[in-house]
């Protein structure tokens, strides 16, 4: 990251929120659930999947844990509804983690129980490091009972290729992505090179496991060498997927549809919309720099 763009981004917290929001809009498919159903509409008939993700996960009573519960069991009604080709993605912190770990998994038990019916596959996300060994336990303590579920891990982790090896004997289904939080040196890789080394590393031990595996990258080195590894190892399209998040280079994923891969975007919708968009602010910095450009424009 060069200079111009560390200003920036350490400039975005003072940008006003209707610019943010302006900018947003690439990011977030809206603030209401009908939003979010048009826009995954939309990436249907592109031919690619979905994953919808409710946010909010800045949470701090049980009646808040308890309205997103509820609120994924309404999108879990509403994606069976409207025929809809996508999948649901938590986030553990949003459904009471850091309140009792017992009454999250009360939460995402209920959640789980509703795709279960519907035959609906749910993502369990990864946060950042302090929620890192929670979420795999509380993922355990549910997969066994409704296997149809995922759970994300992330590559710049030291830790990851030891969870990876551990929950590859029971074949999970993995989305492998390189992380966005910003983690320490102690224990997490802070060069690019070496994420992306550690990425195709732990997506040959997935590969290798049998484990179904959700590709999750806008990085073309990243994806050159999935390409080249998938071939490798004689991958039926059925085995694996790539994914992107909403908002995030189309033409890549244009070109995947185009290559004949199964593409799942991330939909993510809600009130809670300006936190998430000012991580990913932080993680493409180009795209804060227009923010920036943008407000200077409004004050000449």
């Amino acid at each position: 990251m060069n200079l111009l763009n560390k200003l920036v981004v350490a400039a975005v917290p003072l940008v006003p929120r209707r610019i943010i929001r302006y900018f947003a809009g690439r990011y977030i498919a809206g603030e209401t659930l009908s939003m979010a159903v048009d826009c995954v509409r939309g990436l249907n008939k592109e031919g690619v999947c979905a994953t919808m993700d409710v946010l909010g996960e800045d949470i701090s009573t049980r009646a808040e844990a308890v309205a997103a519960r509820d609120e994924c069991i309404t999108v879990l009604h509403t994606i069976a509804k409207e025929h809809l080709d996508s999948n649901l993605s938590i986030k553990l912190t949003s459904l009471g983690l850091k309140i009792d770990k017992a009454f999250c998994i009360e939460n995402v038990r209920e959640i789980l129980k509703v795709a279960a019916g519907y035959k609906t596959f749910v993502r369990i996300d990864m946060e950042d490091s302090t929620c890192t060994s929670d979420t795999i336990a509380v993922f355990r303590a549910v997969h066994r009972e409704f296997p149809n579920t995922g759970i994300v891990v992330q590559a710049y982790l030291f830790r990851t290729e030891e969870d990876v090896r551990s929950l590859a004997q029971e074949r999970v289904n993995f989305r492998l992505c390189k992380g966005i939080y910003k983690e320490r040196a102690e224990i997490a890789f802070q060069g690019r090179g070496e994420v992306q080394q550690n990425f195709m590393k732990l997506l040959g031990i997935m590969i290798d496991a049998g484990c179904y595996v959700g590709i999750a990258t806008h990085d073309s080195v990243l994806v050159d060498g999935a390409y080249d590894l998938l071939a490798r190892k004689n991958l039926r399209k059925d085995q694996y997927e790539f994914q992107m998040l909403l908002g995030v280079r189309p033409e890549l994923r244009k070109k995947l549809v185009r290559d004949g891969h199964k593409v799942r975007s991330y939909v993510p919708y809600g009130e809670h919309w300006y936190g998430y968009s000012t991580r990913r602010f932080k993680e493409n910095p180009e795209i804060a720099g227009y923010v920036f450009k943008a407000l200077f424009k409004s004050n000449t």
